[in-house]
C-alpha cells in the first residue's frame, strides 16, 4: 500500500488491542510500529529483577539512579512478523507480558523520571518517518501534533476475557476475577498518576473496538487514515 507518511498515535485503556491494531495498521501501510507499553514493561522488569520493587517496598530513590543502565531496543523477528524488545541485549518479550509484571509497571510508569527518559526516547524513534505509536500518553505529549490520534477502548468485561485468554494460553495460572481487578487497579493508577495522566488528547477520535473483529478493527482504522490523509 502506497501510503503517505504520517504519525498516528493510538492511546487507551489495558487491553483493549492498541499493539494489536498497532502493529497492523503499520504492516498494512508500511510504516514503523513502536510499542511504547513494551518499553515501560521492560523498564518494570529491571526494577523487579533488581529488587527496587516488590509487594511490601518500593525503592523509588535507588531505582532511579539506576536508570541509565537500562537499555532497550527492538529487534525485529521475521518468523513472527513483528520486533521483539530486548533488556541490555537480552530477549525478554516474554517476560514482560506476565500477570506479574503487569501488576507493578503502573506504578513504575507514574515516575517522572522514568517517562521523561523514555518520552525522549520515543520522540528520537519518530522523528521524520511514518510511525504508529501506542501508548497511554503518545496523542497528548509524546507526539501532539501526530495526524491522527485514536484512543482506544472496550468495556471492561471484554478487555479482562481477552487479557486472561491470553494468559492462559501462556501457562499463567490465574482467574478471570483477578484479571479484571489488575485492569480496574491499572485503569485508576493511569488516570490519577500526577505525571502525564491517561486521557484522550482533545482532537483524539474515540476507538471502541468491545464488539469488532480484527479485520473490522483495522478496516476501520485505514478508513479513519485515508480520511486524515
Amino acid at each position: 500500500m502506497n501510503s503517505k507518511k504520517i504519525t498516528i498515535a493510538i492511546d487507551g485503556y489495558s487491553s483493549t488491542g492498541k499493539s494489536t491494531l498497532a502493529k497492523q495498521l503499520a504492516n498494512k501501510l508500511g510504516f514503523v510500529y513502536v510499542d511504547t507499553g513494551a518499553m515501560y514493561r521492560v523498564t518494570t522488569l529491571y526494577a523487579l529483577n533488581n529488587g527496587f520493587i516488590s509487594e511490601n517496598h518500593f525503592n523509588i530513590n535507588d531505582f532511579v539512579l539506576e536508570l541509565d543502565k537500562i537499555n532497550i531496543s527492538f529487534k525485529y523477528n521475521s518468523e513472527l512478523q513483528f520486533a521483539e524488545v530486548y533488556l541490555n541485549g537480552v530477549n525478554v518479550e516474554k517476560e514482560i507480558r506476565t500477570m506479574h509484571v503487569s501488576s507493578f509497571v503502573s506504578k513504575i510508569a507514574a515516575i517522572p523520571e522514568v517517562r521523561y527518559g523514555l518520552v525522549k526516547q520515543q520522540q528520537e524513534i519518530g522523528k521524520g518517518i511514518g510511525v504508529v505509536m501506542d501508548g497511554r500518553d503518545i496523542g497528548t505529549v509524546v507526539f501532539p501534533s501526530a495526524q491522527l490520534k485514536l484512543f482506544m477502548t472496550a468495556r471492561p468485561e471484554i478487555r479482562a476475557q481477552r487479557r486472561y485468554s491470553e494468559l492462559i494460553a501462556k501457562g499463567d495460572k490465574v482467574s478471570l476475577e483477578e484479571v479484571l481487578e489488575n485492569l480496574k487497579s491499572r485503569d485508576f493508577q493511569d488516570e490519577n498518576r500526577a505525571t502525564d495522566p491517561l486521557r484522550a488528547a482533545a482532537d483524539a477520535i474515540y476507538f471502541d473496538n468491545s464488539d469488532l473483529s480484527l479485520d473490522q478493527q483495522l478496516e476501520k482504522a485505514i478508513q479513519l487514515y485515508q480520511e486524515r490523509v
